[in-house]
């Protein structure tokens, strides 16, 4: 039996061609910035199964999380036709077998296709890919391609970001990257630029997310969704706009170092074993604190730390290491608490514990804070990412957030920095030094007078 892909009468649609066609040439990094329903994972369906059979491999297909990824993806059937979206790209008759639980497609040459999360990537077993689709980048955990970028390069892969803007984030950047690298591609496709909508359409559609969300946020999701404009402020960002500012103040710079004549640094950190942990570096200063260094890994053990933390301040005076509370509480399965560690490590003086307050609470300090906090932009880089995807999760049934963050890549850097903000808005603010005039007689009008000039002289003795 011949099959001939793309399957099922699929070929690009118009805007779709220059994208297709430099994937067709053997392009490694394609950047797709298109707007809601403009067919971005269509695209990369078809791509993944017409390279699945140019070149044996596994190819991925990775969404923000794994959960998302089986419903959005996996079991979706498309409404037009009535099949599932991946029976069109991958007919059944080129199916050697599938694996649901692991939603996996093994290829009669030997070739796997799999659906995963970003939360979920680092679990799988097996050979790296040769070829993945970054669905949604913008809100996929960004250390899914910073573990994988270094294998691609090993066996010349190709990747394919798509999605819609959420700010200035991590997708902002793999976007200029390819701007600027001749070998790349790089789109944004705006709904003016492809005509899938009629005005109506367009109009309607604003009307009804600013009915769901209010003006401000309705407006800000329209812009993102349908302009592709990376200006808009993230929708449920808890300091979105308040990095927007900082951004514009001139606050996120390289020029934020660590000042060796001023306070001590401090440290604050959202750790816990075996889990993703976020440390962040900061050091009080007239005006507010500099946030000087930031540091995030997963897997290691409060020992570990220690020794990276030491590691990362390179000499730096240490003011005190902030654990959180639950840093106290003991296990079956560790012999000492995380504080007791630390303790040993940097001494008890130099590590504090902050105080028991609720997430509202926490995020209400960030949120005062964080307009009297500058970071440098390199050094924080992935951690002021995370800042920028801290959000709420809209309910669409609900019609409203929730109470607390979604639980994510983001929320232990949010966790992290909340942590130190609790501590931050206890400090006293740092002044400027006191500057002491010298009085004297000079040129031009002095600053002090003939009498007291007398009564500050030298009293003669009397003797001779």
């Amino acid at each position: 039996m011949r099959i001939e892909l793309p399957a099922n009468g699929w070929e690009p649609r118009r805007y779709q061609f220059r994208a297709w066609d430099y994937l067709q040439r053997g392009g490694r990094h394609a950047e797709l910035v298109w707007h809601r329903r403009s067919g971005k994972d269509d695209l990369a369906l078809h791509w993944a199964a017409v390279a699945s059979f140019r070149r044996v491999g596994n190819y991925w297909h990775c969404l923000p999380k794994a959960t998302q990824a089986r419903k959005a993806l996996w079991e979706a059937v498309n409404p037009h036709s009535g099949k599932r979206r991946i029976n069109e790209a991958f007919p059944p008759e080129v199916q050697a077998s599938v694996k649901d639980d692991e939603m996996r497609i093994r290829l009669p040459n030997g070739s796997t296709w799999q659906v995963i999360g970003s939360d979920n990537f680092d679990t799988l077993v097996g050979s790296p890919p040769v070829g993945i689709t970054f669905s949604e980048w913008p809100l996929c955990n960004p250390a899914a391609w910073a573990y994988l970028r270094p294998i691609f390069a090993e066996n010349n892969g190709w990747v394919l970001f798509n999605g819609t803007p959420r700010g200035r984030n991590h997708a902002w950047r793999t976007y200029q990257g390819a701007l600027k690298e001749q070998e790349s591609f790089a789109q944004i496709l705006p709904v003016s630029e492809t005509h899938v909508f009629t005005p109506e359409q367009l109009a309607k559609e604003r009307r009804e997310l600013i009915n769901d969300y209010g003006e401000e946020y309705g407006q800000s999701l329209y812009e993102q969704e349908y302009d592709c404009s990376f200006e808009a402020a993230n929708i449920g960002a808890i300091l979105g706009r308040a990095l927007v500012r900082a951004e514009a103040e001139g606050r996120i710079s390289d020029d934020v170092v660590f000042d060796r004549d001023g306070a001590a640094i401090e440290i604050s950190c959202d750790i816990g074993r075996r889990d993703a942990t976020s440390v962040w570096f900061w050091q009080p200063c007239v005006g507010g604190f500099r946030i000087v260094d930031y540091d995030k890994d997963s897997g290691l053990d409060a020992d570990e730390w220690c020794v990276r933390i030491n590691e990362r301040l390179g000499g730096r005076q240490l003011g005190r290491v902030w654990l959180p509370h639950d840093a106290n509480a003991k296990t079956f399965s560790a012999k000492h608490t995380a504080a007791e560690i630390f303790m040993s490590r940097f001494g008890p003086q130099r590590v504090g514990i902050t105080p028991d307050a609720s997430k509202s609470d926490r995020i209400n300090a960030a949120r005062r804070v964080i307009g009297r906090c500058r970071f440098n932009r390199t050094l924080c880089e992935r951690g002021l990412d995370g800042l920028a995807a801290w959000s709420y999760v809209y309910d669409e049934e609900r019609k409203e957030f929730s109470k607390e963050p979604d639980h994510n890549w983001a929320s232990h850097d949010g966790d992290g920095f909340s942590y130190g903000a609790l501590i931050m808005e206890e400090r006293e603010p740092v002044k400027e030094p006191e500057v002491i005039p010298i009085r004297g007689i000079g040129v031009g009008y002095p600053s002090v007078s003939l009498d007291e000039l007398y009564k500050t002289a030298p009293k003669a003795s009397g003797r001779i």
